[in-house]
């Protein structure tokens, strides 16, 4: 499909309402010799803004209308780097093929791959001819990689760059990183603070998240693992050479790295290889305001935030006898000052470390919870498993690829 038939062409909901117009089509070059990537759609709302919608969001085109599925953001479209504007940037500009007649783009044909996502596949040309000069030339269609460079412009400073990472999610971090080309994804990592690329890191497919780590000073890679989460720290340390990780083990905090170890112990695939080890614990004596002050901690996510752990002393996993589970609900629903050991869910059997993820995702989709305890043969707590670390054993392997050649994306309704 050539996209010179895309612009102007109105945006259509799933309910037949049209939300706006196309006015550009947003593409990104990619590494490894791949076609570039069709990211989204620059649409003109019905109240004149510019906003971005993904591919994803498209359901169908054709020659009267483009459909689209779920919502659109609304947030103003702002270009990234890399990214280029087929209207805008690539019509009429100027391209030099070897042994060919000098040329301009004309068009740009896109198409849909059986993962679903777009990609440019061809591009029109029209070649300038010397005859008369109002002559238009003749156009002629060839494959995207017979036309090098296109895509050539000056690269984004380090410093910009930086600033627009800071204010994307994580896995939109994640993908950014994975389209650069290798010098300027090193450039860009050496440049990120700890935490952006901890984050970023745990978005990524295993094989680059150890391409990352082995670029490293050790230092630094200790710091990273520090800053991820235990359970994915543990994941990614298993994946390198086991002289290597020695090495960033013996320099990571001594707490971290306890941490890192103990759930190395564990097999991947079972509660103790997915749990973290850092569940919300309180003690017998806690009260509601208690349990209530640790789940609203910005650093504990949703999923862990859905349950409290009521535990004996020592409350560092592993812990003392367990004693039970609150819920949050339950916990918001009662009076501060009363005991949270009074509203342990009795019904929550705790998981086993070494049970399987066949077990853990039945055990899950049982009890409807979004978190569970894992305690040891003592009846200690070990730590929690949360819904997220099942769903990363049970899609596919490449799951995180997909996600970055396709995007996920989240948006306001218009």
């Amino acid at each position: 499909m050539f996209v010179s038939r895309v612009k102007g062409l109105p945006i259509l909901d799933a309910s037949g309402d049209q939300v706006g117009k196309v006015r550009d089509v947003v593409v990104q070059n990619r590494s490894n010799a791949r076609p570039p990537r069709v990211k989204g759609l620059v649409v003109e709302l019905l109240r004149l803004r510019r906003v971005f919608l993904p591919m994803e969001r498209v359901h169908s085109i054709d020659a009267q209308q483009v459909i689209i599925s779920g919502v659109v953001n609304t947030v103003a479209f702002k270009r990234r780097e890399g990214e280029r504007l087929v209207f805008a940037d690539l019509f009429d500009m100027a391209v030099t093929r070897p042994e060919a007649p000098a040329a301009s783009i004309f068009d740009v044909a896109i198409e849909r791959t059986r993962t679903r996502a777009w990609e440019i596949s061809e591009v029109a040309l029209r070649e300038v001819t010397r005859r008369t000069p109002f002559s238009r030339g003749h156009v002629v269609v060839v494959p995207w990689n017979d036309v090098p460079d296109f895509f050539a412009e000056a690269e984004q400073g380090t410093d910009q760059m930086l600033a627009q990472l800071s204010e994307m999610k994580p896995a939109d971090v994640a993908r950014e990183l994975h389209e650069m080309d290798p010098d300027r994804r090193d450039e860009v990592i050496e440049a990120l603070e700890d935490d952006v690329l901890a984050e970023a890191l745990e978005e990524l497919p295993e094989s680059e998240q150890v391409q990352v780590i082995q670029k490293l000073d050790m230092e630094r890679a200790a710091d990273i693992l520090e800053e991820m989460d235990p359970d994915d720290a543990a994941d990614l340390i298993a994946e390198l050479a086991p002289d290597l990780a020695e090495r960033i083990l013996q320099r990571m905090e001594p707490d971290e790295a306890k941490d890192v170890r103990a759930l190395l112990n564990y097999s991947a695939a079972t509660a103790g290889g997915l749990m973290t080890p850092e569940p919300v614990i309180v003690g017998t004596d806690a009260t509601v305001a208690d349990c209530l002050a640790l789940l609203r901690h910005e650093e504990v996510t949703p999923a862990l935030a859905a349950l409290a752990f009521v535990c004996r002393p020592p409350l560092d996993a592993p812990t003392g006898r367990y004693v039970g589970a609150v819920h949050i609900q339950k916990l918001l629903r009662e009076p501060p000052s009363l005991l949270a050991a009074s509203l342990v869910d009795s019904d929550i059997a705790p998981l086993r470390p070494d049970a399987d993820v066949a077990l853990v995702s039945r055990y899950f989709a049982t009890y409807d919870l979004v978190c569970a305890p894992v305690v040891d043969a003592d009846g200690r707590l070990v730590g929690a498993v949360t819904v997220d670390d099942v769903l990363d054993h049970i899609l596919p392997d490449d799951w995180r690829g997909i996600q970055l050649a396709e995007g996920v994306t989240d948006g306001a309704t218009v």
